[in-house]
């Protein structure tokens, strides 16, 4: 499953993405960790020191073997300078699994070993001065959509993002790329405005939202984010001296972590497999090819000198991992 979390800078969605990845890692589950936020946060959150945070592998610096990579033996992609991020897979392309060695991971995946289970943690990068004037932090989280675009994954795999703050996350066609996506919310207007402008401009694309409230402190704040936002609030995760600890510097283990906030991670867990069985592949496909379209003609065309709409196999459609194998087919 692929997941996202979003919401306002200072709401938690650091935080909570992090303590659902460990969740997920107690549990036995495969993990790869995606920190896509203008602030790379989630190294830290997940154990590492700054230092080890800082010296994650960028995905932006190696963009270019990404697409090389990818490209495979794709008949319409002549080279990997002529891919963007929106490039769609197609017949020849390279897929990539989650549970698996290859050239992408072994140059940008690094592994966390956590007080319960291990994952996979990959990082955009963050934006530096050195970008100002040159490149927008867009063209960063560019390889994440390039690498979800690509992505076969099974049942009980995750993929966990943690997108950038605010409303950042519809300067591109990332935000329809995920199964599920859990927005944070703390309740207040400011907590539940970037709620309002995901769901308004996420529509229109079928993309999965659930509310899950944090920074509660009691029944006025409960009935506020009930009020505001209705049938997609799904949990509230409550105060918590785990969390506390945490952000002073301890190393607490997640079996400490309160009962009930425990319970709201599993809840989590319960929505993002149920996702799994709701997924529309020839959807998902079409949206791909959407917004690579869209960008070929505001951009592309013209920065790689050819009409990307070539690139597009219309025969191919990226169907879900089966039994340990890949899946994609022409139809």
């Amino acid at each position: 499953m692929k997941i996202a979390f979003v919401g306002k800078g200072g709401s938690g969605k650091t935080t909570l993405s992090a303590l659902f990845i460990r969740h997920l890692a107690a549990a036995g589950r495969p993990v790869i960790a995606v920190d896509a936020d203008i602030n790379q946060h989630l190294g830290p959150a997940l154990g590492l020191t700054d230092h080890q945070s800082a010296a994650l592998p960028s995905l932006g610096a190696h963009l270019p073997e990404i697409k090389e990579y990818l490209r495979g033996e794709n008949p319409l992609i002549r080279s990997a300078e002529e891919m963007i991020k929106t490039t769609p897979p197609g017949r020849g392309s390279r897929l990539l699994r989650i549970v698996e060695e290859n050239p992408v991971y072994a140059a940008c995946a690094r592994p966390v070993a956590l007080d319960e289970g291990s994952v996979r943690l990959m990082a955009t990068g963050a934006f530096t001065e050195e970008d100002l004037g040159v490149a927008c932090y867009h063209s960063k989280v560019g390889a994440v959509e390039l690498l979800l675009n690509h992505l076969q994954d099974g049942r009980d795999e995750y993929v966990v993002t943690d997108m950038t703050a605010g409303s950042d996350s519809f300067a591109s066609g990332l935000f329809t790329r995920f199964d599920l996506t859990f927005l944070i919310a703390e309740p207040t207007r400011k907590g539940v405005s970037v709620y309002r402008q995901y769901k308004e401009y996420a529509r229109d694309f079928g993309v999965a939202l659930r509310v899950v409230g944090n920074k509660v402190h009691g029944q006025d704040d409960l009935a506020f984010l009930r009020r505001e936002v209705g049938d997609d609030l799904l949990a509230c995760f409550g105060q918590s001296d785990w969390v506390r600890r945490l952000e002073q510097g301890a190393e607490p283990a997640l079996r400490e972590l309160e009962p009930a906030n425990r319970a709201v991670l599993e809840l989590l867990r319960e929505q993002a497999d149920a996702a799994f069985d709701a997924r529309d592949p020839q959807r998902y496909t079409e949206q791909a090819v959407h917004f690579h379209l869209r960008n070929a003609e505001s951009w592309g065309n013209a920065k790689t000198g050819i009409d990307l709409a070539t690139q597009v196999d219309r025969g191919f459609l990226l169907g879900p991992a089966r039994a340990g194998r890949l899946d994609a087919a022409g139809v």
